[in-house]
């Protein structure tokens, strides 16, 4: 039988898990990536994690997150994180919406009512218990607009954005100019100052803000708001003015430079490329690892356990055209990859059990 999971490592955690094995004490940081859909199949990986082996560790982890990863790592600073992670899956899984008559697709305002509806129905009286965790830190990333980008607008922003992406070929910090990466930190401790952040921000045009119950709902929704999916969020309170975007388009993938006082990088993820920003998708060259993933284990599966799932593939948002108005069978698909996945976990539990440093694989 094929194997599910791959486990792979950066030089420096690939050294440590040789010699050493690998304990809950050793992971300080796990980030959770953008990606809509392909999200789902790390439910069992999320569940078994936060629910299970990170809490023996009895220490702080920072929890970094974009988009669909932002309310994952959100979800796991819940009481009962695990049943949060079943009622994220399930609710993920059953969303749909009627496309108005002579429109092809729900319209983005459509779309960001409804979700706006949802994080209030998920998250509604318990922000508490995410910014108060005792051992769980959140960060949450999101993608601030300047100049052309600073408000949604009819013509500003296509522009904006075709002017991000000729930037962004020549030189990704470069696209600091059309947006910059603004990231909510929980307290460090109880109420004041935000969580230092667990990366280093030279990379890329970066502020930090502190997460507060104010600025929650807004700041989690941004992180999740697709340009011409959703409508951006706009000014945000205790953070700069501005429009602010899904977080993957800064960093779609996390593709930081973590800084190695924190521990090892725990990343679960839906392969095993770490792409930086989401204009990077179809830019190759940009999806080698390189030396700021030194410190990092990524769990992902195999590509051909992959292509025994529904349609050879993870779910994702093609999905949602290609099954229209078809409800029931999009929702089987994703059912199916989801159970799937459960073998994902699974896997991880035995290798922790009896690690074999021969299944670990270079980055």
């Amino acid at each position: 039988m094929t194997r599910a999971l791959r486990i792979y490592a950066g030089a420096a955690a690939l050294a440590h898990v040789r010699t050493r094995g690998l304990q809950p004490a050793d992971v300080g940081v796990v980030p959770g990536a953008a990606g809509g859909p392909k999200g789902l199949i790390l439910g069992p990986l999320d569940r078994f994690l936060f629910g299970h082996w990170l809490p023996q560790g009895g220490h702080v982890v920072q929890l970094v997150g974009a988009s669909i990863g932002a309310w994952r790592m959100a979800t796991a600073c819940l009481d009962d994180c695990v049943a949060a992670f079943e009622r994220l899956e399930r609710d993920y899984i059953a969303q749909d919406y009627v496309v108005e008559p002579g429109r092809s697709r729900p319209s983005a305002q459509q779309v960001s009512a409804a979700f706006a509806a949802n994080l209030r129905a998920f998250f509604g009286g318990r922000i508490e218990q995410v910014l108060q965790h005792p051992r769980w830190r959140v960060h949450i990333v999101t993608a601030r607009g300047r100049h052309l980008l600073d408000r949604e607008g009819r013509w500003r922003t296509p522009l904006g954005y075709a002017g991000a992406f000729l930037t962004n070929v020549a030189r990704r910090r470069a696209m600091g100019a059309w947006l910059e990466r603004v990231v909510f930190s929980a307290p460090a401790a109880g109420p004041g100052g935000a969580a230092p952040l667990p990366f280093d921000t030279s990379d890329y045009r970066t502020r930090q803000v502190p997460l507060r119950v104010d600025n929650f709902m807004p700041a989690l929704q941004a992180s999740c708001s697709i340009p011409f999916v959703l409508q951006a969020v706009h000014d945000i309170p205790g953070a700069p003015p501005g429009a602010y975007w899904d977080g993957g388009i800064t960093d779609y993938h996390l593709h930081l430079r973590w800084r190695p006082q924190h521990g090892l990088v725990l990343y679960p993820h839906f392969q095993r490329q770490i792409v930086p920003g989401w204009l990077d998708k179809g830019l190759r060259w940009r999806h080698r690892p390189t030396a700021a993933l030194a410190h990092t284990i990524v769990l992902a599966p195999d590509p051909d356990w992959v292509r025994r799932l529904p349609n050879g593939k993870l779910p994702d948002r093609t999905d949602f055209p290609r099954y229209g108005q078809r409800l029931a069978e999009r929702m089987q698909a994703w059912q199916t990859a989801v159970r799937e996945a459960q073998r994902l976990a699974d896997e991880w539990a035995e290798w922790l059990q009896r690690p074999d440093p021969g299944r670990v694989e270079p980055l």
